[in-house]
């Protein structure tokens, strides 16, 4: 006779609105404690410094994650001028300044240079595997990690509004594999400027979008 699960069999997908102060393996683990569910699984890490739409499978509906992984994703988010860091976003220790601020106009010439499919390096602080480690873990223990290019695709890629000279936001829709960091990056060099994410949001996940959302503490068993 076969161990018992634990857990119960509990199937079915929860749109998490995820914080910006939660991993996604801590969102899961959340979700599937409250739901007591045997089986459980994300589609498409988030960063901590990220929120928004976090697909979460329980029980059965984690065989269908591969293909979910598949799926378009949109995004908004804000490239804050001036300043380049280790890890591309707020979170990291600044590594490069100037004080070049791109307008509106040329940031706009630039945009189509990153549609369609591309050529991205990974940011060093990433979850790709370098020798069976991830990046991140070389990163972090202060040694240069080489990375090769991929192919990603990018759909759409607008600027939709900007705070002052300092501050910019976007939206981008992007294939799987697709980093928003490393766009900043490759943007910043492409217009001569320093810049970092301040801010990212995802608003959607294939089918499932920020309206179908449920925040984190919103929904019961």
């Amino acid at each position: 006779m076969g161990r018992r699960k634990k857990g119960d069999d509990v199937s079915g997908w929860i749109v998490l609105d995820k914080p910006d102060d939660m991993t996604s393996t801590h969102a899961v683990a959340a979700v599937r404690r409250i739901f007591n569910a045997q089986k459980a699984g994300h589609a498409g890490t988030l960063d901590p410094l990220a929120s928004g739409v976090l697909p979460i499978a329980l029980g059965e509906a984690t065989k269908t994650v591969p293909y979910l992984m598949e799926a378009r994703k949109t995004y908004l988010f804000t490239i804050k001028w001036g300043v380049s860091t280790d890890t591309q976003d707020r979170e990291g220790k600044a590594i490069a300044e100037n004080d070049v601020r791109p307008t509106s106009e040329a940031i706009r010439a630039a945009l189509p240079d990153f549609l369609g499919e591309i050529e991205q390096v990974p940011p060093q602080f990433s979850a790709v595997k370098v020798d069976g480690e991830r990046a991140y873990d070389i990163a972090r223990a202060g040694e240069a990690v080489e990375l090769e290019p991929r192919l990603v695709a990018v759909h759409e890629a607008e600027l939709v509004a900007t705070e002052g000279e300092d501050l910019a936001t976007f939206r981008v829709r992007s294939g799987k594999g697709f980093y928003i960091r490393a766009l900043v990056r490759d943007l910043a060099a492409k217009l001569g400027a320093e810049g970092h994410v301040w801010r990212l949001r995802r608003t959607a996940v294939g089918p499932f979008h920020e309206g179908d959302s449920r925040r984190a503490g919103g929904f019961a068993p």
